[in-house]
């Protein structure tokens, strides 16, 4: 009997100990729901990316553009298979250019963002590899250089761009990019005024900064990088 009562008591007071635990544990506020929310409301703050600097970069020198600024949007064709080629040719979707070149991109894309729109890019630094399977494809300078000589993008001072509005919504150029023909050309007056008005804001924008563009392809323009007689001998990283 002694042990039955003994048995009783130690049970009875484990009971009382779990109880109190239980207590405890939901006592964090004046009521269950006040637990609640002072849980809730903790808030995390995480740190935004810390862009670079040009300090200490000579003009010449190749960096990723999403490295020193925000602002831009990326369509890079040759990183999928939407273009002519048919064929997925770059590593990764990453822009890079000669620092002079993406100093300037960076100055016009503020003048653009005043008025409502922001670059879009399709093409930036281009292997000349790549380079050697274009011309294969279409081996017309008009369009595609030469890769012996080398286009001004295996040299790092060559961008192909549209521009977008803030929401994503590109504007009407009158064609797609990479479009071989008349109706690409800057001096084909025969389009509808909201294209013309679209193509001229591009152009007039761009050369403002220092970029001259080719008569058959408007979405193309480049800018001397200090380096033009030179093709390129440069491989990106892709981010992990």
């Amino acid at each position: 009997m002694r042990t039955y009562f003994l048995i009783l008591t130690t049970l009875f007071a484990c009971a009382c100990k779990q109880k109190s635990n239980v207590s405890n544990s939901v006592t964090l506020g004046s009521s269950e729901s006040d637990s609640v929310i002072a849980v809730d409301s903790v808030s995390h703050d995480f740190p935004e990316k810390q862009l670079k600097t040009f300090d200490g970069l000579a003009d010449t020198t190749f960096v990723r553009l999403a490295d020193f600024s925000a602002d831009f949007v990326y369509d890079m064709r040759y990183a999928t298979t939407n273009n002519f080629l048919k064929a997925k040719v770059y590593p990764c979707a990453e822009c890079y250019t000669r620092v002079k070149t993406a100093k300037a991109l960076i100055e016009v894309n503020k003048e653009f963002m005043e008025k409502g729109v922001k670059i879009k890019f399709f093409d930036c630094y281009r292997p000349n590899s790549v380079q050697h399977k274009m011309w294969k494809i279409v081996p017309n300078p008009q369009y595609v250089a030469d890769p012996v000589k080398g286009s001004i993008h295996n040299k790092g001072g060559a961008v192909d761009i549209t521009l977008v509005d803030f929401e994503g919504n590109e504007l009407d150029m009158g064609t797609d990019f990479d479009f071989f023909g008349k109706r690409a050309y800057h001096d084909n007056m025969d389009l509808p005024e909201e294209v013309l008005r679209n193509r001229k804001l591009l152009k007039e924008t761009m050369e403002k900064y220092g970029f001259w563009s080719i008569r058959t392809e408007w979405w193309h323009y480049n800018l001397s990088a200090g380096s033009n007689d030179k093709i390129a001998d440069f491989v990106w990283d892709c981010p992990n």
